[in-house]
C-alpha cells in the first residue's frame, strides 16, 4: 500500500505536533510544509532532513503532488485556507475550531461538496479511552435517559500565553476561550447528548489583558432532552486544574476526569461494569510552559488513513464538526460576551 501523501500548513505550537506525528507514522509521507514565519519553516525542515518548504500558500498548493493537506493555522484562516486547498484538488484536514462562525463552517462544506474533495476536523479527545467507553455505554443505551452532563474546564493560562501570539486573545482572530479550550469537551457533549438547542450563562474578562473572555459558565439544553452545564476558565492559579465530564442517566453515572478527560474518576452502571484491565495512555499536549488536551492526533492521523483506504471510519466530517462551532455561538450569543 502506498504511502498517503501529507503537506502542513503552519509550523506553530499544534503544527510541530503534527508534523512530529505524520513523520512517526509509517503509512504517511510529508511532502511539504509552509509558514509565511521562514525561519518557522526552515527550523522545521532541517528537524526532519531538510522537508520541502514554502513560505507562500498559494504556491506550494500549485507545485506539490499530495493527498492531504493538514490546515494548522490561526483560527480565523482555517476556513479560507480549506477551502483553497479543497479548490485546489486536495482532501483537507483542519485543526479545532473549525472556523469561527457557522456561517464559514457552511462554506467550508459547500466547497467539499462542490468539488468532491474530502474535509476532515481534528477531534482527537473522541479517541480518548475513557471518552470511549462513555459513548459505547450511550450507544448501547445502557445509562438508559441521559439527565444532565456537567463539564468543568478549568485550567490556567498564564498572561505570556497571550502576549507571545498576535492572534491568542483577540476577538476577531481566535474567538474566544470556547474556541481554544473548550472545543473538544463541547463536541464530546454533542456527541453523547445531541445538538445544543439553548443557552443560557455569563462570560468576562477576570485575570488577562485580551478582548476574548478568561471565565465563563452555561446552562445548556441538548437534543435529547438532557440538561447541561459548562463552566470554563482560563484563570487557574499557576497550573491546569481539572477538564472533567460527568454524565447523569437514568441507568448510571460516569465522570471522566483528570486534567485532559483522561481517567474514570466515577463508573457505575447498571449491568454494564468498568471492563478490568484498561490501559488508560492519553497524555497531555505539552507547549512549553502550559498543556492543552491529551494528545491522540497519532490516532486521528490513523483514522483518516484508514478511511481513505476504505478501512473504517472514525473520523469527524466538516458536517458533524460544524455542531460545536454552532453550539458555541449559541452560548456567546446567550452572554454579555457575545
Amino acid at each position: 500500500m502506498s504511502k498517503t501523501r501529507f503537506a502542513i500548513v503552519g509550523c506553530g505550537s499544534i503544527g510541530k505536533r503534527h508534523i512530529a506525528v505524520l513523520d512517526a507514522e509509517p503509512k504517511a509521507e510529508i511532502v511539504a510544509i509552509c509558514d509565511k514565519d521562514e525561519d518557522a519553516a526552515r527550523a522545521q525542515s532541517e528537524l526532519y532532513d531538510d522537508l520541502p518548504f514554502f513560505t507562500d500558500y498559494a504556491t506550494m498548493l500549485a507545485e506539490i503532488e499530495a493527498d492531504v493537506i493538514n490546515v494548522v493555522t490561526p483560527h480565523h484562516l482555517h476556513a479560507e485556507m480549506a477551502i483553497q486547498a479543497m479548490n485546489a484538488g486536495f482532501d483537507t484536514l483542519v485543526e479545532k475550531p473549525m472556523a469561527l462562525s457557522t456561517e464559514d463552517c457552511e462554506k467550508m462544506n459547500a466547497a467539499s461538496e462542490s468539488t468532491g474533495k474530502q474535509l476532515w476536523i481534528v477531534k482527537q479527545n473522541r479517541h480518548n479511552v475513557p471518552v470511549k467507553l462513555a459513548k459505547d455505554a450511550i450507544d448501547k443505551g445502557m445509562l438508559g435517559q441521559l439527565f444532565m452532563v456537567k463539564c468543568d474546564i478549568l485550567w490556567n493560562r498564564y498572561q505570556g500565553y497571550y502576549d507571545d501570539s498576535p492572534w491568542r486573545g483577540n476577538k476577531e482572530l481566535e474567538g474566544g476561550a470556547l474556541f481554544t479550550q473548550a472545543s473538544h469537551f463541547i463536541d464530546l457533549l454533542i456527541w453523547w447528548c445531541g445538538d445544543v438547542l439553548e443557552a443560557k450563562g455569563h462570560a468576562e474578562t477576570q485575570n488577562h489583558s485580551i478582548e476574548t473572555e478568561d471565565s465563563g459558565a452555561a446552562i445548556l439544553k441538548f437534543k435529547s432532552g438532557a440538561i447541561g452545564s459548562l463552566v470554563w476558565t482560563t484563570c487557574v492559579y499557576n497550573k491546569n486544574y481539572e477538564g472533567s465530564i460527568t454524565i447523569i442517566g437514568e441507568k448510571g453515572t460516569i465522570k471522566i476526569g483528570g486534567k485532559y478527560l483522561n481517567k474514570i474518576e466515577f463508573w457505575e452502571v447498571e449491568g454494564y461494569p468498568l471492563p478490568e484491565g484498561i490501559e488508560f495512555s492519553d497524555k497531555p499536549n505539552a507547549y512549553g510552559k502550559y498543556q492543552g488536551t491529551s494528545s491522540n492526533h497519532d490516532k486521528v492521523v490513523k483514522a483518516l488513513i484508514a478511511h481513505l483506504h476504505k478501512d473504517g471510519n472514525e473520523t469527524v466530517d466538516g458536517f458533524e464538526g460544524m455542531k460545536s462551532i454552532t453550539a458555541i455561538e449559541h452560548i456567546y450569543n446567550a452572554t454579555k460576551h457575545a
